[in-house]
């Protein structure tokens, strides 16, 4: 199973990592700490270093009810950030974090290597000729409406079956325009009640059916730290406990803000499994 980065052949059979890059001042764990260059090349510096293969870069944030910007904001909040990051690591791999088919344009003019779309292109229409007309790999997930009233719609008859057709439709689409290089990504946190997030991840093998790669977002989010008690800062040890399940389950990338811990637990499921 592999994907095409900047004429790379990523193999996804074995799972790989993807570190995330959050530069927006309100994220619900790592907001504002990345929002100077000089911290932004450093953090992206320590991830490749642990062992990341992607980088997931976002000028967005979409935690429920976070403050909604504009494309244009957006659009100058990232480009630079990707700018800097491509002359620093030219050979980095960066994934764009975003809905917006014309900041995912922009990015990738100027070097981002995929797209991470959080609402399978449901938020824009223009996205999927956009994601075809550059070939690069694209990342659907799964949620409905937007961040800001996602939450107040977990209604569903069947969490599963709903899902599992969600991704059907979208991914016929996204073959209709020649789109070759897809991803999955169930959501977790997005539309989705505390027991939905646990339903999805004891069941994350039903989206093997589609034969595409699986990203599995966990980190550090409040699925685990409200079971656990506390907050998104004490909830490392859960996301490990809570990624070794998804990879057990056929998760092919772990999304984390955590590599080193994201990396030794791929290694440990690789001993487990041979």
């Amino acid at each position: 199973m592999t994907i095409n980065c900047k004429g790379n052949l990523i193999d996804l059979s074995q799972p790989k990592v993807m570190g995330i890059l959050n530069i927006t001042p309100d994220s619900f764990y790592d907001g504002g700490k990345y929002t100077k260059e000089k911290n932004i090349l450093l953090q992206v510096e320590s991830m490749l270093h642990e062992g990341a293969t992607f980088i997931d870069v976002g000028a967005y944030s979409s935690r429920p009810g976070a403050t909604e910007i504009s494309e244009e904001a957006e659009t100058k909040r990232i480009v630079p950030v990707i700018e800097a990051l491509q002359k620093e690591f030219p050979e980095s791999l960066l994934s764009i974090d975003t809905f917006r088919s014309n900041v995912a344009k922009e990015c990738l003019q100027v070097g981002a290597a995929m797209i991470n779309d959080i609402s399978a292109g449901m938020l824009d229409e223009n996205m999927f000729d956009t994601i075809a007309a550059y070939q690069v790999p694209y990342i659907m997930m799964h949620m409905r409406g937007n961040p800001k009233n996602m939450q107040q719609q977990t209604n569903y008859e069947n969490l599963l079956t709903e899902i599992l057709q969600f991704f059907s439709e979208r991914i016929v689409l996204a073959r209709a325009k020649q789109i070759n290089d897809l991803m999955v990504d169930p959501g977790f946190g997005f539309a989705k009640n505390i027991a939905q997030n646990y339903e999805l991840l004891r069941q994350l093998h039903l989206f093997q059916t589609f034969e595409l790669p699986i990203l599995a977002g966990l980190s550090r989010k409040s699925m685990i730290y409200k079971i656990l008690g506390g907050s998104a800062e004490n909830a490392l040890n859960g996301t490990t406990a809570l990624n070794m399940v998804a990879l057990q389950k056929g998760a092919s990338i772990l999304r984390v803000h955590d590599v080193k811990e994201a990396v030794e637990c791929i290694k440990l499921a690789k001993a487990l499994a041979s």
